[in-house]
């Protein structure tokens, strides 16, 4: 403790603040450094995207080939189990032509089913909910369509609206595409 009774050094003359030859030299030097991290970051995410593109590109032919697999191996499963069950409906004593059209209706009952749940599901790639936003935001196919982002009126009512208009004749867009609903 000094005598003052502060810590630390003592306060000493103060060193002269550099000149301006020494601070665009030291300002020119962190403009490089910065630069330098700049491209070292760069760097490191070009390899890192190549990677991980690598990655899911080997990934994906190896799920493709494996989804066949998959496919393949399923199908001739289903085949199987169909011709065990006309075997047991056979042997339960029903005609051919009865055991092939219940194993027909039950396949055609899976692949309705399969069918309906795909298209409810497709409806979810259409991205309704960002589609309405960015049109709202003025870009898209609805932007015209829908209120700015400054309107009262609800981006859902007003795309409800446009979908009851299209109900008829659907709008057209640029090239006289139409334009698909919200």
């Amino acid at each position: 403790m000094r005598a003052d009774g502060e810590d630390g050094p003592r306060p000493g003359p103060e060193a002269p603040p550099p000149g301006l030859e020494e601070s665009l030299r030291t300002l020119g030097a962190d403009g490089r450094a910065g630069l330098k991290a700049a491209g070292d970051v760069a760097k490191a995410l070009r390899i890192l995207v190549a990677a991980d593109i690598s990655l899911a590109r080997s990934a994906f032919g190896r799920t493709l080939a494996l989804t066949g697999v998959a496919i393949a191996f399923g199908a001739s499963s289903w085949l199987l189990v169909m011709a065990a069950m006309i075997a047991a409906m056979r042997s339960a004593g029903l005609s051919w032509l009865v055991a092939l059209l219940v194993a027909a209706l039950l396949s055609i009952g899976v692949t309705v089913a399969a069918a309906w749940g795909a298209s409810r599901y497709f409806e979810h790639t259409r991205l309704k909910a960002t589609r309405r936003q960015l049109g709202r935001l003025g870009f898209g196919e609805l932007a015209d369509l829908l209120p700015d982002p400054d309107s009262p009126e609800s981006t859902e009512a007003a795309a409800r609206r446009v979908a009851e208009a299209q109900a008829g004749d659907p709008l057209k867009k640029g090239l006289g595409v139409d334009v698909t609903p919200p």
